[in-house]
């Protein structure tokens, strides 16, 4: 009995001690880290680099279609002819609906690079624009800065494998202006999340009983510890306004998976009107996320998100 007490209370010590060092080291404030290159992006048409806008000047277009993109020279290409096709289409009909779509190419290794800029030189760099990181952020950190770095009065960020009908983003903008509503336009607050939530029976007798389990208590922890208003928070297909964006990005710690729970968990704490559309979406081949060890991941940073804000050790910045 003694025995069993001792060993309660070491890993009981051993649970505080590992608490105390996660608050002790956790930066209380957001930090962005930008390298000088980071700042710029190629003009194909005449060679230069040009510099990329902040998220703090005035909007100078409708939309911005953010782009996240790792290794992705096989399944960019689709999309961005699905994208681009849709938003010419919808310019045709109405010379306001002015966009531009940037690709954040997430320190990869293949020629995800060349693939955007190739259609900066087809659509000009007015619309279509490369970010190339330096190194490899993770997608919360490539979406970050690829919002940082946008013209548009609303924003959306959507996975560069093209599993999301992207012309289901009107259907998003419908429920955007619907958060908006009794808000002053410019100053304007609301994130809308696309949705799988109504595929999840389907998904569900796909999979194995172990990748349930894990689904389930991944949607659970989401649920009890980060953000209740959204029930599919990993879907990579939100829209947002840009006093939204203005103020959550540069409030985001988590640049791995996680970062979308955190984006939510951050507009709630800041009571931003959030809304969820289902779309239509299917599995493409080429995922970057290990099923089990990626759920595993964001089940732990789930946890310490809760655990961060809770203490104090993580703070929101409210930017006016």
């Amino acid at each position: 009995m003694m025995l069993l007490f001792v060993l309660a209370f070491v890993v009981v010590c051993a649970i505080l001690m590992a608490l105390l060092f996660i608050y002790i080291t956790s930066v209380t404030y957001a930090k962005v880290v930008r390298f000088k290159e980071e700042n710029f992006y190629l003009n194909p048409k005449s060679g230069e680099k040009e510099p990329f806008p902040s998220i703090e000047d005035e909007p100078t277009v409708l939309l911005s279609v953010i782009v996240p993109a790792y290794n992705e020279e096989k399944r960019l290409p689709a999309m961005l002819e699905e994208c681009l096709h849709y938003l010419e289409e919808k310019l045709k009909t109405n010379p306001e609906n002015t966009f531009e779509v940037i690709i954040v190419d997430d320190g990869s290794t293949d020629k995800t690079t060349q693939i955007g800029l190739g259609y900066s030189e087809k659509y000009g760099s007015d619309k279509v624009r490369v970010l190339t990181l330096s190194n490899n952020r993770g997608k919360g950190g490539a979406v970050r800065l690829g919002m940082l770095s946008s013209r548009g009065k609303q924003l959306l960020f959507a996975d560069a494998d093209g599993a999301t009908t992207f012309e289901d983003i009107s259907k998003l903008q419908e429920n955007l202006q619907q958060l908006m509503k009794g808000q002053t336009r410019d100053a304007a607050l609301g994130l809308v999340c696309g949705s799988r939530a109504h595929l999840e029976k389907e998904a569900i007798a796909s999979r194995s009983l172990f990748r349930t389990l894990l689904m389930k208590g991944f949607h659970l922890l989401v649920w009890l510890f980060a953000a209740r208003s959204i029930r599919d928070t990993q879907c990579g297909f939100k829209l947002l306004t840009r006093p939204t964006a203005k103020l959550c990005f540069p409030n985001l710690h988590i640049e791995r998976w996680a970062f979308d729970v955190e984006l939510i968990y951050i507009a709630e704490y800041l009571n931003i009107p959030t809304g969820e559309v289902s779309v239509r979406w299917m599995e493409i081949e080429g995922s970057k996320i290990v099923p089990v060890w990626s759920w595993l991941q964001m089940g732990r940073d789930l946890l310490l998100i809760w655990f961060r804000y809770t203490t104090g050790a993580w703070k929101i910045r409210i930017h006016s």
